[in-house]
């Protein structure tokens, strides 16, 4: 099918007019958009757009929440045969100044006065912006700065437009071409500075169809649109797939009311990144931990049974009618209820993706009911490499070649990708685009994986990031992570071992999670870093480490890659700290230099260590926050002897 987004959206408003197409909260109240009225304002947008001078080849900036107006922005952009370029919302100014410069940005669409006052700020340093249009007029009365409009001012003039120039956004739309540039994503930069990734109109189209295909998603399902528009997850989710589907995409009020508003619309089809099923599964535990002694008893024993054979009655495998019978019992008591708390009562299919998702959180979903399954991609491939099918899920893969794409594995070990969803090239960066696309055409990915004999991929971990211990072990950091981040009570984790002797790690405790124990323990304590140095708060995350050294101890060829030494980090790994990227991966590397006074530490056998640390706050101010930070060694277990 050789078409564009705005084809696609005119299509739906043809042949669904009625319909919704998209829904947003505000002030309580849920607001629709039909495919008609979506049609209508992308039209009148993108003629405001024209109307103030827009012309095609340039690129125009989003940044904002998930906002109609923002997923219309898109298509209004592209109809003119311009390219939207979504930034994250929590950048701070000097990020999004990169990003402007680069993409030689013009005009700029956001969302509210904060926007706004960072892209003046912006403006300083980059003149060249000349068009910023809001979204909320709340705090932006007296604003009279040069080139302000706001959306329901360019909707006016984006009429008038129309009407003087009949025919004109017609013969623009049919203008434009399935190889056209459709969007750049720019990368979360965990390497270095963002690269600018040019994805088509048949990239992206061609890697929704495949979804589409595998799951049967169709315009009767319900999606909520919560994550960042400048992750390449969200705009394969609520903007390729919304389109070649045509189902609902709804956007919540604000970033504090998603579970809220995630039980009310009870989506049919979810998407979220480890992280989020990581929350889920952390306020699970501290709404237990609550729970009467009794309820507790019922959960732990219902837990059990879903660990045992919930899974398997999912992928519709044999399971014993005793165990069958159980499980529905558990899923009248327990299962069901705790779907309908987490939102996901109506949830048909879900998806993770972004990063790699413990095998202990991924059975968890599972086993309660939920048909989590993963997805497995890169900006540069539009989140679509490989895709894991209903019934064929593996825990530890991400599933087959998805269609339209061929995978070969490198004899490095590296993860190497020709097909649909390959990035046309970066951003005025022809050297960096042959540096990840070869002669064959295949696409470097950067990860290393193996496939095994039913075709399914493991990542092992990133192939920069795959080391060796002094002992000649394989050490894989991202795979001993995870392991440590299914606990409740721990929220990140970096470990160290390449070329060194052993395995040593920094962690970030949850503080709402290990807060809310210590509260039920009678610990008083004075904010994060005080609660960090809790002598009981250390030994509980002592007791999970040793958990999942048990686990490694028990795993072929992992025994020697136990976390040996760790300690509690004084403050939280933050993006606007460049210790985490926008998508909250870890910058190892920065970290490792950052941190160098304590990796030295963790390695030299010290049982303590100053430190002082500048952070940034959202205000931009700067300060300093101090510790005398403890380091503990971890129980090693003997490894597992093999079977004879």
């Amino acid at each position: 099918m050789k078409t564009t987004f705005p084809q696609l959206l005119l299509k739906h408003a043809a042949e669904r007019p009625t319909a919704p197409a998209l829904r947003e909260k505000e002030y309580g109240i849920w607001q629709t958009w039909s495919w008609k009225d979506a049609a209508e304002t992308v039209r009148h947008m993108a003629c405001g757009l024209a109307a103030l001078g827009f012309q095609r080849g340039q690129n125009l900036a989003l940044v904002g929440d998930n906002r109609p107006h923002l997923y219309m922005g898109f298509i209004a952009v592209q109809s003119l045969g311009g390219v939207p370029v979504p930034l994250y919302q929590d950048a701070v100014a000097s990020e999004m100044a990169f990003v402007m410069e680069d993409a030689e940005v013009r005009f700029v669409f956001t969302e509210n006065q904060e926007q706004v006052d960072k892209l003046l700020e912006v403006r300083e340093t980059q003149p060249a912006i000349a068009h910023i249009i809001y979204d909320d007029p709340r705090g932006l009365r007296d604003y009279d700065q040069p080139g302000l409009i706001s959306t329901e001012k360019l909707l006016a003039l984006g009429a008038e437009w129309d009407r003087a120039h009949p025919g004109a956004w017609e013969a623009m739309v049919a203008q434009n071409q399935p190889d056209d540039v459709s969007v750049i994503l720019y990368t979360s930069g965990t390497t270095g500075k963002p690269k600018g990734v040019c994805q088509t109109h048949a990239s992206f189209i061609a890697s929704a169809q495949g979804g589409v295909e595998v799951d049967g998603l169709n315009p009767n399902d319900n999606v909520i649109s919560y994550l960042p528009p400048a992750w390449v997850g969200d705009h394969l989710f609520s903007v390729a797939q919304w389109l070649v589907a045509g189902f609902t995409i709804n956007c919540p009020e604000s970033a504090s009311t998603v579970a809220i508003d995630l039980r009310e619309i009870g989506p049919t089809y979810y998407f979220a990144p480890p992280r989020v099923f990581e929350s889920m599964l952390t306020s699970v535990s501290i709404r237990m931990e609550d729970a009467a002694p009794s309820k507790r008893w019922l959960y732990a024993k219902c837990m059990d049974l879903a660990r045992r054979v919930g899974a398997d009655i999912l992928d519709g495998k044999p399971v014993g009618l005793w165990d069958r019978m159980l499980y529905r019992l558990g899923d009248i008591a327990i299962y069901g209820p705790l779907r309908n708390v987490l939102g996901l009562s109506r949830l048909r299919v879900a998806y993770t993706a972004g990063a790699a998702i413990g095998p202990d959180l991924f059975r968890f979903f599972r086993s309660i009911g939920i048909n989590l399954k993963q997805l497995y991609g890169q900006t540069e491939t539009c989140a679509y490499v490989c895709i894991q099918k209903n019934r064929q899920v593996k825990l530890n893969t991400v599933g087959q070649a998805a269609p339209g794409i061929e995978l070969k594995i490198a004899d490095n070990g590296e993860v190497l990708v020709k097909g649909v969803s390959v990035l046309k090239e970066y951003y005025k960066r022809p050297d960096a685009t042959a540096e990840v696309i070869d002669a064959n055409g295949y696409f470097h990915t950067g990860d290393a994986g193996v496939l095994d004999e039913d075709g399914h991929l493991r990542i092992i971990d990133r192939a920069k990031d795959v080391g060796k211990l002094n002992t000649g072990a394989m050490f894989a950091p991202n795979y001993i992570e995870n392991k440590l981040k299914f606990f409740p009570q721990i929220k990140e984790v970096v470990c160290f071992g390449h070329s060194r002797d052993q395995v040593c790690a920094f962690i970030n405790i949850d503080y709402e999670a290990v807060g809310n124990w210590a509260e039920r323990q009678g610990l008083p304590y004075g904010g994060y870093v005080d609660l960090a140095s809790k002598q009981q708060v250390l030994q509980m995350v002592a007791d999970c480490i040793a958990q999942v050294n048990a686990d490694l101890a028990a795993e072929a060829g992992m025994a020697d890659t136990q976390v040996a030494r760790f300690l509690v980090l004084h403050k939280e790994l933050d993006p606007d700290d460049d210790e985490l990227t926008r998508t909250r991966k870890v910058r190892r590397n920065f970290i490792a230099e950052k941190y160098g006074v304590l990796v030295d530490a963790l390695y030299s056998g010290r049982s303590e260590q100053f430190i002082e640390t500048q952070v940034k706050f959202e205000d931009g101010r700067t300060g300093s926050v101090s510790a005398t930070l403890k380091i503990l060694d971890a129980k090693i277990h003997a490894p597992a002897k093999a079977a004879a």
